[in-house]
């Protein structure tokens, strides 16, 4: 769980306009956050547009970053799926040198009894000896996990946390209470994280550290170290950009952000596309 304190962020997919991957625009994005003081690299969540990228290209995007990063931070890698032996084929079958550990969804769309999340976590554990991050996002999933199903997923042997996106501050205290003490609790929620971490969260794995990661990493930093003064002082300067990158759907306002500062091309593949005037203009206005 060590390896995965502090900020994270989930790496958008730079895309060039005819749809391929941008691989320039993916090292200047990597260097961005390494040299911005994140803890470590999320690749292929969500906000990497995952859905829309085959398993070659997570790959290619996947060996890329390791390239680029040279050991310098910690990656995780997203596999996930509503299909667990799809997901646990992909667990055993892929090239996962240089990865540190997994996120893994809840499975999404067929909305899986609580005991069939349990034993979709189960198989997990037992198809890779790698630290696996679950992820509790019903927003996206369509299914709830509970405080209750969380913790008995904590007692497998390489769960090692969860990302919370649930919403709920009642099931993550929950969690926080009665997790084994080697578990850990992360937040999914960018504008969550700073009461989240006072709560007993250890950090957050955010969308808005794609753009800012030297500004959330100092607020994050100094909430684990107590000095709350300083970390509210940051919250709320950034708060109206975390509330605007998520106006117009995610990832199209960091994409929007990062474009504006040199980073990649705001690019997407269909379905997502690019955000509207009126949230563009929130962005222009919040960006720092």
């Amino acid at each position: 769980m060590e390896k995965f304190k502090g900020l994270g962020v989930a790496m958008v997919t730079p895309f060039n306009a005819d749809g391929s991957i941008d691989y320039l625009g993916l090292e200047r994005l990597t260097n961005h956050l390494v040299d911005g003081g994140v803890n470590y690299l999320v690749v292929m969540g969500t906000t990497g547009e995952n859905p829309t990228i085959n398993n070659e290209e997570q790959q290619a995007i996947l060996q890329k970053v390791i390239e680029i990063n040279a050991r310098r931070l910690p990656i995780v890698f997203g596999i996930g799926g509503n299909s667990t032996a799809a997901v646990v084929e992909r667990l055993k079958s892929e090239n996962l040198e240089g990865v540190d550990g997994i996120l893994c969804v809840s499975p999404y769309y067929n909305k899986p009894s609580q005991e069939g999340i349990c034993q979709h976590y189960k198989a997990v554990s037992d198809a890779t000896p790698l630290p696996v991050i679950m992820y509790n996002v019903p927003g996206r999933t369509g299914s709830l996990v509970s405080a209750e199903t969380t913790l008995r997923i904590a007692q497998l042997p390489n769960i090692v946390c969860t990302k919370e996106a649930s919403g709920s501050l009642d099931i993550c205290m929950d969690v926080i209470r009665g997790a084994p003490e080697d578990f850990g609790v992360i937040s999914g929620d960018d504008n969550y994280t700073m009461p989240y971490i006072a709560a007993g969260m250890q950090g957050v794995i955010s969308v808005l550290g794609n753009a800012y990661p030297k500004e959330f990493s100092q607020m994050v930093n100094y909430a684990l170290d107590g000095d709350f003064k300083n970390a509210k002082h940051l919250h709320y300067k950034l708060l109206p950009l975390m509330k605007a990158i998520f106006m117009d759907g995610n990832p199209g306002g960091v994409k929007y952000a990062l474009n504006k500062l040199g980073i990649c091309q705001n690019e997407f593949r269909l379905p997502v596309v690019p955000v509207n005037k009126t949230t563009e203009k929130s962005l222009d206005e919040a960006m720092l």
